[in-house]
């Protein structure tokens, strides 16, 4: 559906841009907006820490967070050095370190040669600040939350936003903007900001998810050199056993998480934490946690749904605003998209001003939105397909198509790599998971027909035969295409650039 809208981009007010949130999305926004405004300023409601620590307000900031390849590759452009900033910090490197990965159908062990920083959010964030606060034209404004948009008296443009300081409850200010992006995060006011307005906001797609973490942090004793950058134990639908993951970060810290969706939320009892992980489908973890000192008690982290907000088809939209990052999308964390999709939609956000500076063309902001949304739709879809096999995970909202039939290739691609030891087809999973290709690198008539070949006979081939015999007499291509839709190539248009 087309945005209507009575005002074009305001040609030519590059003066000021206002973003809503200082956490990752905020801190690549201000980055890319820097470029093209003579001011930009960042509203954050909490105080920011004075060294690498956790920030107020980030709840998720104790439990484990990576760089995907795409997430390194833009940020790595936006901020030449980042990477090796993050070594310098004590972030130790993933090469030469083994990577183990166990599902139901065994395990894969290989070696990681990228030189690949791991770290916590807290050191993530304050390299990532410290690299935005070198920028002249960027300010931050700290402890303030924002309260509402200021807008034109037809309600056809936002001009700034009204604010609060957290110290002076009782005072109101406003503050003028040529644009405004809200990159607040999952608890963004934007759609209740907008009805109060009076306009018409669509119902978000929302994954009733129920999922839990729990993480607790070890000391990695000065003598030991461990040789795992990532140790990954699948849970399993069918039986709803956790997931367990094991990783390194800075100051010699090993982290370990426990994982499922579905309301079969992980312990933070001390113990029953040690007993669950003894528990898991693989010995490896226990096994390296015997030689490391915990340090911290396990922190739980729980997200009762995600969302997916439909800005893109309300029927008016103001001009001077925009939204990114999870207000406008989240994932399920476990997948580690979250900062890859903020900095691939903050990607398509410098493109569109590029375009827009140089060649100015009314609607800017709706079509923007509507490259945001194709921006996110495969890495939702793939969430969805992820998580709805597990009991207790439900959705609400537009159809998705494809997803039975997806986890059930999926499910038989995994067995095919893991029994089959094809390190090759495995990294391609994860590399579509993770938005480096597009869906059809491993959903294709040759590979579907390579594996169907090679699993005939087992009941993962069987039952996928049966969802594509509803489809007969057309060929595989044809067939695939009716039963998972393309998706657009906007999400990946930038790799080929």
């Amino acid at each position: 559906m087309m945005i209507k809208t009575g005002v074009s981009f305001k040609k030519g007010n590059w003066e000021k841009a206002i973003v809503i949130g200082g956490g990752m999305a905020g801190l690549l926004s201000a980055r890319v907006l820097s470029d093209y405004y003579a001011e930009v300023l960042i509203i954050e409601k909490d105080d920011l820490p004075v060294k690498p620590e956790i920030r107020a307000g980030t709840p998720q900031a104790f439990h484990p967070h990576r760089f995907t390849p795409r997430g390194k590759m833009i940020i790595e452009r936006l901020f030449p050095g980042f990477n090796d900033e993050l070594l310098t910090c004590g972030a130790p490197s993933t090469q030469n370190k083994m990577i183990h990965q166990t599902n139901q159908y065994g395990s894969l062990v290989m070696s990681n040669t990228e030189n690949d920083a791991t770290f916590s959010r807290a050191l993530l964030e304050w390299v990532c600040r410290q690299r935005v606060k070198k920028i002249s034209n960027v300010q931050f404004l700290t402890k303030v939350d924002v309260i509402g948009l200021l807008m034109t008296s037809d309600q056809t443009v936002v001009t700034g936003v009204h604010i609060r300081e957290r110290e002076q409850l009782g005072q109101q200010k406003t503050l003028g903007a040529d644009l405004v992006i809200d990159t607040s995060g999952r608890s963004s006011k934007l759609g209740k900001w907008l009805q109060h307005l009076g306009f018409d906001v669509p119902n978000p797609d929302i994954l009733k998810v129920s999922l839990g973490y729990s993480t607790r942090h070890y000391k990695i004793p000065s003598h030991l050199s461990v040789k795992w950058d990532v140790i990954r134990i699948a849970g399993d639908p069918s039986n709803r056993t956790l997931t367990g993951v094991f990783s390194t970060i800075e100051n010699n810290i090993a982290e370990t998480v426990l994982y499922s969706p579905g309301g079969h939320y992980p312990t933070t009892n001390v113990d029953e934490y040690e007993q669950e992980i003894a528990k898991l489908a693989d010995p490896l973890i226990a096994e390296v946690l015997q030689e490391l000192e915990p340090i911290t008690v396990p922190r739980g982290y729980r997200v009762t749904e995600l969302f997916r907000q439909h800005f893109e088809e309300m029927e008016q939209w103001p001009s001077g605003l925009l939204v990114l990052g999870d207000a406008f999308c989240n994932f399920d964390p476990i997948f580690g998209q979250g900062i890859t999709m903020a900095a691939i939609e903050v990607e398509m956000l410098e493109s569109c001003l590029r375009e827009q500076r140089n060649y100015p063309l009314p609607y800017f902001e709706r079509n923007l939105l509507q490259k945001m949304n194709e921006i996110v739709e495969p890495a939702w879809w793939l969430n969805c397909v992820a998580d709805l096999p597990w009991k207790g995970v439900s959705y609400v909202g537009t159809p998705l198509k494809g997803i039975e039939f997806a986890q059930k290739y999926f499910e038989l691609y995994i067995k095919h790599a893991t029994t089959k030891r094809n390190f090759e087809l495995y990294g391609l999973y994860w590399a579509v998971n993770t938005l480096l290709l597009p869906l059809d690198k491993i959903i294709n008539s040759q590979m579907l027909a390579a594996i169907l070949a090679s699993e005939e006979t087992s009941s993962e081939s069987k039952e996928l035969l049966c969802e594509l015999s509803k489809a007969s007499g057309q060929t595989l291509d044809e067939q695939l295409s009716q039963l998972i839709s393309p998706f657009p190539s906007t999400a990946y248009e930038h790799l080929n650039a």
